[in-house]
């Protein structure tokens, strides 16, 4: 049986790894969970199997007001050029985007709440269970350009790029499909000044409603963790 080394990025105290740990006991992975603004150590890049960079509060180009992340931008980088696997989400995904030659910026709106995900025609072997259409948490007021050469694997109608792969080994996702319900009440009990006027931007109660899909948002990240073996 294949055991994978992870390591996840964590980037707020309140966000729950629950589906990751789930997925990660169940299978017999060793999960390590670690917070970047702590430092990082270049020589973790040699036992590991998988890197994930989860979402957080704070944007990419925001190096002035988070100097620990040109630190984490060259450890992922160096993760990429050893040619690990990586999985970024949400902030993770943007990211990604910017170190393979994207722009990173303010989005138009934000997408604040569940959102229907509508895939492409693009395949790609880590989205091999992932339906045509379904719904995920989102909670993001940044975007970004495709790298050249990346392929868009999804979009919805708030945002064009949901989705984009790099390569066979690299995976981008905008949305969230490990938020747990616990979280997402932390999320609007911390960040309830976020939830103005939008088109794309859920009341509490909205969001509250559909954390029924968690369950299924679960299966769907577990159906990608299970390509990366």
């Amino acid at each position: 049986m294949i055991r994978l080394n992870i390591l996840a990025l964590k980037h707020f105290a309140f966000d729950d790894i629950h589906a990751l740990s789930m997925w990660s006991n169940r299978h017999g992975h060793v999960l390590n969970v670690h917070d970047p603004s702590l430092g990082l150590r270049m020589e973790w890049l040699n036992s590991i199997d998988l890197l994930i960079i989860l979402g957080g509060p704070m944007s990419v180009y925001q190096e002035s007001l988070y100097p620990w992340l040109a630190e984490e931008k060259r450890f992922v980088e160096q993760a990429i050029l050893r040619g690990k696997k990586v999985l970024g989400i949400c902030l993770g995904a943007q990211m990604l985007a910017e170190l393979l030659g994207g722009r990173v910026y303010r989005h138009t709106c934000k997408e604040i709440g569940w959102h229907r995900i509508l895939r492409t025609g693009e395949e790609h072997p880590w989205f091999k269970e992932i339906p045509a259409n379904f719904h995920s948490f989102q909670w993001h007021g940044d975007t970004f350009d495709l790298p050249q050469g990346a392929r868009r694997l999804a979009w919805s109608d708030g945002c064009a790029n949901q989705a984009f792969a790099y390569d066979a080994r690299i995976v981008g996702l905008q949305f969230h499909l490990e938020t747990t319900p616990a979280c997402i009440e932390e999320m609007l009990a911390q960040w309830a000044g976020e939830l103005g006027a939008g088109p794309y931007i859920q009341t509490a109660d909205e969001i509250r409603r559909g954390m029924g899909r968690s369950s299924e948002s679960f299966r769907l990240l577990h159906s990608i963790m299970e390509q990366t073996l």
